[in-house]
């Protein structure tokens, strides 16, 4: 017979790909930070596991635990103030224009800072008391397996070895804590629930309760929440004891909770189900099934996604498989060489983001849908000027399409409140989002003129619904997507004023996200007229709205008239005082020149408008503004600059900036980690600081820009655009990179050299590729294929649907 604990060693080895380091985050003691615990989720609820041999501590979160709720954050009669706001502007009376937006232009009430906006929180803590803590605790390891989504934490104390195994299932909607010892009954610990606020607990049998209800600001009652536990052992005994269980003499034990709230998303403004009965339908239903088979299945569920792509980096051989991560981070950062760390942070960005993100859900928030904390750093909302965006970032290109979905859902429906706030504020007809957003629908301005009147919010997630488009072509899912760019493009088009000095069209009264100008006579201002990221994000949103609609066969006479807009939409221009592209629409002075925001080069990326071949003079501006900018900057920010160098085809650069980003933002006191500045956390979470998810996702889908790209018109795929010339780079192999119009890929490059690829298409659509010269390509049978040549390496052919071509040399 095969003892339990072999048996989960056979099965996880069943599971895995391969052992590899690049698999696997380990540490040699218990967390004492947030940024040292292991993140588990199945994209609704989620788990930290600090591995203690005392008091065990896994923070639970659920990704709807928001307080706040719905509310009408909008000046009705915001909108009499628009045409002096604008006249203003057009007058570069920018001070003045600034002071009548703060007065009537901005959010009702206390907007972000207001009890009715929300934040999103902790669940609760999941407390675990060992009760027999004598002896020394000897040969600790705890590791999070990427390829498994499965946390195990191993120690011995007093001769017996203790396995701790932490998942978070998504079929079974549950969060699994399997407890074993090798000795019969050595398993002696207690159980509780903890929430500092807002919460009662009761204990009964072999179950732990929990119910509460969050505040839902300015008097009225939030939503209420609920978890329910059940701790199920074949050899020992359960009992209650107070609020909490006592677990004694056990060799294995499975803890087994579900975690429940009535917040109804989409339908938000009611409620849904109560909570404790769904927790607790979801615990009795995994309780009727044996520990291998939940496993099983959770395994088998999470790899279906995450096998899909794999990095390996094979220019030099380190053996650092069984040192703790954040001495790799140290070692990285010291210059040592750990070929493998780069692919490692690749797979556990997309790990965090199919963790975080699962469709008909709510979409990853600041933190994905990890949290703490009762308030989290910027209410863990949902930036819409950058922020958000980011987290979605790797999902196309890195084969998770499906993790896109709560974004692309979350966009159409911001529309219906959107359209309300463009008629409050801009009298216009169409949709609009400002700068952030809750899953309470908000759209209004910010509470300051300073930063909150980004307007271009809603804007630039039609890129992603677009995107979407681009990697998965399907003319059904585009003509559902259409009326959201339709209202989208309304709105911007609504809002255009002339620019006396020059004709151009620009939008106003925005600004240029989170930045601050000097004017000639002194003004330090933000309010503007069209800075450089509204019309880049304009000519990508009009321009994606012609292109749908012309696939789609309607309203010609309206996207000609697009057309005419966007051909007056002001241009991008190269800075006289900087020789960098010009972040506003005059040639202001920057407050802050090494600012984290690098907005002026959307255009460079995500949108590719600015690139090397086709608008050389941009790309050498933009290049310019990368190195007065400087390297340094918040997580995300070095996030967003790998993209930008790799867009340049400067892999050296983009290399340096994730060295960057990988600089650890901790130091060692006393053996114990203290947080401190930029860069990543032990855990490998980014840190802004304090942590943010998004320089995980956006450095993410920035290793993939290096390695395969497919933007411009034509989507033309290329193969190792930025590849380092650093020898760990210059050999590897990558799969399941996704290319737009529908492709993906598997390739191989020795000595910096492309050596093999694959394109698969998906959708039978026409393939532009650039091929290396003396390369040839060969479709079905291995027949060499019939490609019409356009130049510059690029070939052009037809594909079938899930029909194979490969590039090689003869």
């Amino acid at each position: 017979m095969i003892k339990p604990f072999f048996l989960v060693l056979l099965l996880l080895q069943s599971f895995r790909l391969l052992a590899q380091a690049d698999q696997n985050l380990l540490f040699d003691k218990p967390a004492t930070h947030f940024t040292e615990s292991l993140p588990l989720g199945n994209g609704r609820l989620g788990a930290m596991v600090y591995g203690r041999t005392g008091q065990e501590r896994i923070v639970l979160n659920e990704i709807a635990m928001w307080s706040g709720g719905v509310q009408n954050p909008n000046r009705p009669d915001a909108y009499q103030y628009l045409p002096t706001i604008q006249q203003l502007l057009q007058q570069e009376k920018n001070k003045e224009a600034q002071q009548l937006l703060q007065q009537h232009f901005t959010s009702a009430g206390k907007g972000s800072a207001g009890s009715r906006f929300g934040n999103y929180q902790i669940l609760a803590d999941l407390l675990l008391d060992w009760r027999d803590t004598t002896g020394a605790v000897t040969d600790y390891k705890r590791t999070l397996h990427l390829d498994s989504a499965l946390a195990v934490t191993e120690w011995k104390r007093g001769g017996v070895t203790y396995r701790e195994e932490v998942w978070v299932s998504y079929p079974q909607q549950v969060v699994l804590v399997r407890l074993h010892s090798n000795k019969a009954g050595a398993l002696r610990f207690s159980v509780k629930l903890h929430r500092q606020e807002r919460a009662t607990f009761s204990a009964s049998g072999n179950a732990l309760t929990m119910q509460g209800q969050l505040d839902g600001g300015e008097g009225e009652a939030g939503i209420k929440f609920a978890a329910y536990l059940q701790a199920l052992t074949p050899d020992g005994s359960v009992a209650a004891n107070g609020n909490g269980l006592e677990v004694q003499g056990a060799s294995d034990c499975l803890l087994i909770l579900g975690a429940a709230t009535d917040l109804n998303w989409p339908q938000v403004a009611q409620r849904g189900p109560a909570p404790l009965p769904v927790a607790r339908k979801q615990v009795e239903a995994a309780a009727k099934m044996a520990w291998p088979v939940l496993l099983k299945n959770h395994v088998a569920d999470f790899q279906k996604y995450y096998n899909r792509s794999a990095l390996h980096l094979t220019g030099i051989a380190t053996n650092v498989a069984d040192q703790p991560t954040a001495q790799r981070l140290v070692r990285y950062a010291a210059g040592q060489p750990d070929a493998q760390l780069p692919a490692l942070y690749y797979n556990f960005g997309r790990y965090l983001l199919i963790s975080s993100s699962r469709p008909g859900g709510l979409p990853a928030n600041l933190q994905g849908l990890w949290a703490e904390e009762y308030r989290t750093p910027w209410n863990g909302d949902y930036h819409l000027n950058i922020n958000l965006q980011m987290n979605y970032w790797p999902a196309e290109v890195t084969g998770l399409p499906e993790m896109h979905q709560p974004l692309l859902d979350f966009t159409k429906e911001l529309v219906a409140p959107g359209q309300k706030t463009a008629q409050a504020y801009y009298h216009s007809k169409g949709w609009v989002a400002h700068m952030f957003s809750t899953p309470w629908k908000f759209t209004a301005p910010g509470e300051d003129a300073s930063w909150g009147s980004t307007l271009t919010g809603g804007a630039w997630l039609c890129q992603h619904l677009w995107q979407h488009y681009r990697f998965n072509p399907n003319k059904a899912y585009l003509k559902e997507i259409y009326p959201v760019l339709k209202g989208a493009a309304q709105f911007y088009t609504d809002i255009l004023v002339e620019d006396p000095q020059t004709g151009w069209l620009a939008t106003a009264p925005s600004n240029s996200p989170e930045n601050t100008y000097i004017t000639a006579d002194g003004f330090a201002g933000q309010t503007t007229m069209g800075p450089a990221i509204d019309m880049q994000i304009g000519r990508e949103l009009l321009g994606n709205t012609i292109e749908a609609a012309a696939i789609l066969g309607v309203d010609k006479v309206w996207r000609d008239s697009l057309q005419q807009v966007k051909q007056r939409l002001a241009p991008n221009q190269v800075s006289a005082r900087t020789g960098g592209v010009q972040e506003w629409l005059r040639d202001y002075k920057e407050a802050e020149p090494q600012h984290r925001h690098v907005s002026q080069l959307y255009g460079l990326y995500p949108y590719d408008e600015i690139n090397p071949l086709d608008t050389p003079e941009m790309a050498a501006a933009a290049r310019k503004t990368l190195e007065l900018r400087g390297d340094a900057g918040t997580g995300w920010s070095r996030a967003w600059k790998i993209n930008f160098w790799a867009r340049l085809g400067d892999g050296d650069h983009a290399l340096k900036m994730l060295q960057s980003l990988l600089m650890p933002a901790f130091t060692t006191q006393d053996g114990t980690y203290k947080m401190a500045g930029a860069g990543t956390y032990p855990n490998l979470f980014c840190a802004h600081p304090p942590f943010q998810i998004d320089g995980n996702f956006g450095a993410t889908a920035a290793i993939a820009e290096m390695l395969l790209q497919s933007n411009g018109h034509h989507a033309v795929i290329r193969f190792l655009p930025a590849l380092p010339t650093d020898q760990a780079w210059r050999s590897g192999s990558m799969k399941g990179l996704r290319a737009r119009n529908g492709f993906v890929t598997a390739f191989s490059w020795h000595a910096g050299k492309l050596t093999e690829a694959r394109i698969t298409s998906t959708a039978g659509e026409e393939c532009y590729v650039q091929v290396p010269e003396g390369m040839q390509v060969y479709g079905a049978g291995g027949k060499k294929l019939k490609v019409k040549t356009l130049g510059n390496g690029m070939v052009h052919f037809k594909t079938r649907r899930g029909r194979s071509y490969v590039l090689r040399y003869l």
